[in-house]
């Protein structure tokens, strides 16, 4: 049965395109300027460099969520397993996982970071996947307790010294979030 979304204005959802290189730079960035000024250590204080973000685009694996004036907030999907987290055991052809999910701050607490997962979700369901995978900073207690509410299981956390990230979560593919912001 598919799942209808609804956000609070219009949006768009499409595939970020080089010209939007840019807006996602400049989400990513404020993004991570937020979670440095709450002590996450999550991302470069500074954002990510165009070089990390332009194989995304060209994977086509960069979607921004438009709200008619400019992106609004962004997010990578693909099945690229980080192989320092997730491994054989975990049969990472089965998942989707979640990149450099970013909400606007004007857009905070509206709702766009649940939509966005949920559309993960139903993505890697009908890619035939079994679970929406992803992972956040080990000491990101508040975003930690974010995915749970969300519906997704800790799996482990590992713990590299040269890694800020090392929390893994999963979800079952199809699965969605059920507020007031959802509609099945």
């Amino acid at each position: 049965m598919p799942s209808r979304i609804l956000l609070p204005g219009t949006f768009t959802l499409r595939r970020a395109a080089h010209g939007d290189l840019p807006a996602v730079l400049a989400l990513l960035a404020e993004a991570a300027k937020w979670l440095d000024s709450h002590g996450v250590r999550q991302w470069p204080a500074g954002g990510f460099p165009a070089s990390r973000i332009e194989p995304l685009i060209d994977a086509g694996a960069m979607y921004v969520l438009d709200d008619g004036t400019g992106a609004a907030a962004t997010v990578a999907l693909d099945g690229h397993a980080d192989p320092e987290f997730w491994g054989r055991a975990d049969r990472p052809d089965t998942a989707r996982y979640v990149h450099k999910l970013a909400v606007s701050r004007a857009y905070a607490g509206e709702g766009l970071g649940e939509a966005l997962l949920d559309w993960a979700g139903l993505r890697a369901a009908a890619e035939g996947r079994r679970w929406l995978r992803l992972d956040c900073s080990k000491d990101n207690l508040r975003l930690q307790r974010y995915y749970a509410e969300l519906g997704f299981r800790h799996v482990r956390t590992v713990d590299l010294a040269h890694r800020a990230s090392g929390a893994l979560f999963e979800r079952q593919a199809g699965a969605t979030v059920t507020s007031a912001r959802t509609r099945y």
